[in-house]
């Protein structure tokens, strides 16, 4: 069960290790494109579809005809990664239960953003997850684990990548453990616990009273997607990637300074951040030297 690129790799893996895929549970495809005529497929169902595996795509996942499908698949053991939340009819059904592949090192990240939030915190390292799916989510018994280093120039876009083939060497070695035998599992420790909240247009606003690695972190963190974003005179921007100007005179936060050379710095609580790329609104994704080439900032300072 999964539906973006993520959960590609591990389904691959699975068919590699030869286990018997008796059926894909994705999400049910969606229009788009130009005048929205287009069919869009999940990642999960184009890969379904050129390994020839059975597909079921449910608008409700407690629809009584999804249900009798599924049982009538007759499944060991359900796989999830990067899917919905599933109803307990569901995640109860299979006699060795649901497992699920998670971006952290649970119980740290519980949500639904983990790699992001692990980017904007600043943190060094994160991990990946293998639990069994309980009714709070992503508080369910630990079966593995692994450790991914994050580094000072990851965005989440390079972190993904890297966490995406990771994750299904994990999982499928957890999966290979429970067709050998019983499994043992951790319980997860709840003082431990953090959460990584869905993103929404109001926490991926950049606040420039934090430190210039508070800011590096969050816009790294926000990058490829859905991306930071502040107001330079009044219009909505995006800020797709900075770094933080160590060298440079101190700047209120918020504020504006153009020093030439096709430069943007904005002030934080300490150092400055100077903008390389960003996208304002009705305008194209542009390096900073050509935004300043064709855009005349008339307010000092950020909103």
């Amino acid at each position: 069960m999964g539906t973006p690129d993520f959960a590609v790799p591990s389904l691959r893996q699975l068919v590699r290790d030869g286990h018997d895929i008796v059926g894909v549970v994705t999400a049910t495809d969606k229009k788009g494109g130009r005048g929205m005529k287009q069919t869009i497929e999940s990642a999960v169902k184009k890969a379904a579809l050129e390994m020839d595996l059975p597909i079921l795509q449910p608008a409700r996942l407690k629809n009584p005809n999804f249900i009798a499908a599924l049982r009538a698949m007759n499944a060991d053991l359900f796989v999830v990664v990067a899917f919905r939340m599933l109803p307990e009819v569901v995640w109860n059904m299979p006699p060795k239960g649901t497992i699920n592949l998670h971006g952290s090192l649970l119980p740290k990240y519980r949500g639904a953003a983990p790699i992001h939030w692990a980017v904007i915190r600043g943190e060094k390292q994160t991990g990946l997850t293998t639990f069994k799916i309980r009714h709070e989510i992503d508080t369910g018994d630990i079966i593995d684990q692994v450790i991914v280093p994050i580094h000072f120039e990851d965005t989440t876009g390079t972190l993904y990548q890297r966490m995406m083939e990771t994750g299904a060497i994990l999982l499928a070695k957890t999966v290979n453990r429970i067709a050998s035998g019983p499994v043992t599992f951790s319980r997860q420790d709840p003082s431990l616990a953090t959460s990584a909240p869905k993103l929404t247009h109001e926490n991926t606003r950049i606040r420039f009273d934090q430190s210039a690695t508070g800011v590096y972190n969050f816009i790294r963190g926000l990058n490829p997607w859905p991306l930071a974003w502040t107001t330079i005179d009044g219009v909505e921007t995006k800020i797709i990637s900075a770094e933080i100007a160590g060298d440079t005179a101190s700047l209120s936060p918020g504020t504006i300074f153009l020093p030439g050379k096709g430069q943007l710095l904005i002030g934080t609580q300490d150092y400055p951040i100077q903008v390389k790329e960003l996208k304002m609104a009705g305008k194209k994704k542009m390096d900073v030297k050509a935004f300043l080439n064709g855009y005349q900032i008339k307010t000092p300072s950020v909103e």
